[in-house]
């Protein structure tokens, strides 16, 4: 940790080199494109939280284990691809929301003596709903998800919370999906809502985005990309040109982690 520092009179006074009495951090692999450890040091920094935020890159879930006993000062941490959905087997418990999602992105750490209590939440429900309720219109009443991994989930959740009909579209043949091959203009017209839920167009590979008719997009459409690097995919630029409404993942982001931390201190 570096010493925290406060500025007086235009001169850097060294006020203590401390260890943090708190540990946080995120699981997942790989963590090159995390927004979170920044997001966090910097809030800490502001808000004169003597805590720390790690990236925990396990190339495998089991590695989970090991944190957990080699970081005792860890209070909670965030989970992100691949695991939100393979963490929930190593959790004591779980909150509604997550079980009723069957994903989780937020882990509470409790500990007594030796003994680790671990429960799962979801805020990814808090943080997409909060982003794109603003911009529903009363025409948006069918929702396209595109992917099927663990944030997807929380997107369907959300929307049906909303109040719209949503569909999976996955490149795999899946019982009650369909494929992008299977997407005929009816379905693409009916569905004037589209969440990107893939990795799609997520840097560095910023030339991909998902294989839709962008020519049946126009002013009524409204797309979302839970992908917030870079800030307007090739799916959010596609969509722009065509008229539609936009939106990027990081708002989501924002409010997630907030969530978060609202967790982990209550």
């Amino acid at each position: 940790m570096h010493p925290t520092i406060r500025q007086t009179n235009n001169d850097y006074t060294k006020l203590s080199i401390m260890t943090p009495h708190h540990i946080y951090g995120l699981i997942g692999y790989p963590l090159g494109h995390s927004f979170s450890k920044k997001f966090f040091t910097n809030f800490f920094l502001q808000e004169d939280i003597c805590a720390e935020y790690k990236n925990f890159e396990l190339p495998q879930i089991d590695a989970l284990t090991q944190v957990l006993k080699e970081e005792s000062a860890l209070q909670g941490f965030n989970v992100t691809i691949p695991y939100k959905q393979q963490v929930m087997p190593y959790l004591n418990e779980l909150d509604a929301a997550a079980e009723a999602i069957g994903a989780v992105n937020v882990v509470k750490v409790t500990r007594c003596g030796e003994d680790i209590y671990l429960k799962g939440y979801n805020t990814d429900v808090i943080g997409f709903s909060n982003s794109i309720r603003p911009l529903l219109q009363p025409h948006h009443t069918h929702a396209l998800i595109l992917g099927t991994g663990g944030a997807s989930k929380a997107v369907d959740y959300a929307l049906k919370q909303l109040g719209l009909t949503t569909c999976f579209v996955t490149r795999t043949k899946r019982e009650g999906m369909l494929t992008y091959e299977e997407l005929t203009p009816a379905m693409l017209t009916l569905h004037t809502v589209i969440i990107n839920t893939t990795p799609l167009g997520m840097h560095p590979k910023t030339e991909e985005c998902p294989p839709l008719d962008y020519s049946l997009i126009n002013e009524r459409y409204l797309l979302f990309d839970l992908v917030y690097n870079p800030e307007k995919t090739l799916f959010l630029q596609r969509g722009e040109q065509a008229g539609a409404t936009i939106r990027n993942g990081m708002e989501m982001l924002i409010g997630q982690a907030k969530a978060a931390w609202r967790i982990w201190t209550e």
